[in-house]
């Protein structure tokens, strides 16, 4: 699903973000992304979603070499992947509705089938009773849910998630990461950055650590933290 093969990223000013990275993850694995502050991460997954580009080594996503992607293909790159933010994104001067609704507008969605599609993420996410609700009346771990039911309402092969419980309280916390593990039950590949190690520690699960723009733990497929 994703393949990083000695990818560097190099930014204008010099600085070095990723130095020869190279990892697997299979379809349908939950994977964790870690490292320090500056490590790299917001940076790789800006990588596999195409909004930078590697400067150095080979980019794989479900077949797809994104070095050749040409620029006209990016959004429909883009649909397969869903995408949960830390600050969440949503659009304060719309209802809850029409900020899931968004993916499947941009990419044309007959309005039954949005409706459809919306309602069935928001309940997925306990939130079908507050469609009509602007995002900024509901609490912290309500938008983050929003924003969970946005980046799953077109069904993305791909969820990547970056620091999405960076702001919530450990109970939330626990919460939101069970949304996470029902999708990839039901065959989402997962990504998720994060430095929230009490979180990683309460899951069996395989863990890719950055240092410095560098793999320094768990590019081996079935490597664990610990």
């Amino acid at each position: 699903m994703i393949q990083f093969d000695n990818v560097s990223k190099r930014y204008p000013e010099g600085h070095d973000a990723l130095q020869r990275v190279s990892f697997r993850i299979e379809r349908e694995d939950l994977v964790f992304l870690t490292g320090h502050s500056g490590a790299g991460k917001s940076t790789l997954l800006k990588l596999i979603m195409c909004m930078e580009r590697a400067s150095g080594g080979q980019v794989v996503v479900n077949g797809q070499n994104l070095n050749r992607l040409r620029d006209r293909r990016i959004p429909y790159h883009r649909r397969n992947i869903g995408v949960v933010f830390q600050n969440h994104q949503l659009l304060f001067d719309r209802s809850v509705y029409d900020n899931v609704a968004l993916p499947l507008v941009i990419a044309g969605s007959p309005p039954r089938e949005t409706g459809r599609r919306v309602r069935a993420a928001l309940d997925k996410v306990g939130l079908l009773q507050k469609e009509q609700r602007n995002p900024i009346a509901l609490s912290g771990g309500e938008q983050q849910r929003v924003g969970i039911a946005r980046a799953v309402v077109n069904k993305p092969e791909l969820l990547l998630a970056d620091e999405p419980t960076g702001n919530l309280d450990p109970a939330l916390s626990a919460e939101i990461m069970s949304l996470f593990e029902e999708f990839n039950r039901v065959g989402v590949t997962v990504l998720i950055a994060t430095h929230n190690h009490a979180l990683i520690a309460r899951q069996p699960r395989r863990v890719i650590t950055l240092h410095d723009g560098r793999v320094v733990q768990g590019a081996a497929q079935g490597s664990l933290s610990g």
